[in-house]
């Protein structure tokens, strides 16, 4: 089965689409369809029902296609014709490694592709990094324009960046500020032991709630070097819950390591100056599933719900 988008037929949503042309189906049927990856529009599986559809687009209805195997995805929390901004989840590569498939990258283009529209036309340039094990707010550029000019904020330190996360003990407010190099001589990443070495990096942390074993905190970057947060807590005894790198002086201290299925750090707001627009943007991503239930388990008795 397959037709031609017609003029008139511009701007329905897919399942729309299909319900015109198969109004003897019903709804929950054709919903299934592209959900199972059967229903392809200019050659391209699209799985969501409500994709709008442009004029001269061939949607072809292929039962022998193989269902549709969900894998992660990325939630497009801001999009225009200068940025696109994600929550991307944790253990996702913010950009490819070598060959690496599955980046938040590539996230982005599925996205777009089960909303019906071209996935590899649109350029998307690295404005910033967080770790493959963090999750959160994540900043793609789609011009060379608006990159230049949220990497010019960076430079400046006036972009926001606030981060959730929950370290071991008991943690108190703090500015840490050190040099950071990528090997401080044991082949770890972290703060310079002798002067003019390493990159100035400065994390900002403030204890929000006592919980077993560890503190639930908002941590504010001034300065975005590799692996900041994680370092500059364990450096200071304070690993993160779920850390798998920067446990060594924590371990060898004796410091009993909380189990946990994730790294506990979440980029929880982003705000900048819009590029071209000039207009002050500001966004929220709220705490996975999975980080606010190993917070839960970590509340004492008498303050669970």
């Amino acid at each position: 089965m397959r037709w031609t988008v017609a003029p008139e037929e511009a701007g329905k949503a897919l399942a729309g689409f299909l319900r015109g042309k198969l109004g003897e189906r019903p709804w929950s049927e054709l919903k299934r369809w592209i959900a199972g990856g059967k229903v392809f529009v200019d050659a391209a599986a699209v799985t969501d029902d409500g994709a709008r559809l442009r004029a001269g687009q061939q949607v072809e209805v292929r039962m022998a296609a193989p269902r549709h195997k969900a894998g992660p995805s990325v939630r497009l929390v801001f999009e225009d014709a200068q940025l696109v901004i994600i929550d991307k989840p944790a253990g996702v590569s913010s950009v490819p490694y070598q060959d690496e498939s599955g980046t938040a990258m590539d996230l982005v283009r599925e996205a777009w592709r089960r909303m019906g529209r071209p996935a590899t036309s649109t350029p998307l340039h690295v404005v910033h990094r967080i770790d493959k094990d963090t999750s959160g707010l994540l900043c793609f550029a789609k011009t060379k324009r608006a990159e230049i000019g949220v990497a010019a904020q960076l430079r400046a330190h006036t972009v926001e960046r606030l981060y959730v996360c929950v370290a071991h003990g008991e943690v108190r407010a703090a500015r840490i500020e050190s040099m950071l190099v990528e090997d401080r001589g044991d082949g770890l990443r972290g703060s310079a032991r002798h002067a003019g070495q390493g990159k100035r990096a400065i994390t900002h942390v403030e204890p929000i709630e006592a919980l077993r074993g560890a503190t639930l905190c908002h941590v504010r970057l001034e300065t975005g070097k590799t692996h900041q947060i994680r370092i500059h807590l364990a450096e200071r005894g304070h690993p993160l819950v779920g850390e798998r790198v920067y446990v060594r002086d924590a371990e060898r201290d004796g410091v009993k390591l909380i189990e946990s299925p994730r790294l506990l750090l979440h980029a929880a707001t982003l705000g900048f100056v819009h590029p071209t627009s000039g207009e002050a943007l500001s966004f929220e991503a709220p705490l996975p599933e999975d980080f606010v239930s190993v917070v839960a388990g970590l509340r004492p008795r008498s303050r669970r719900p």
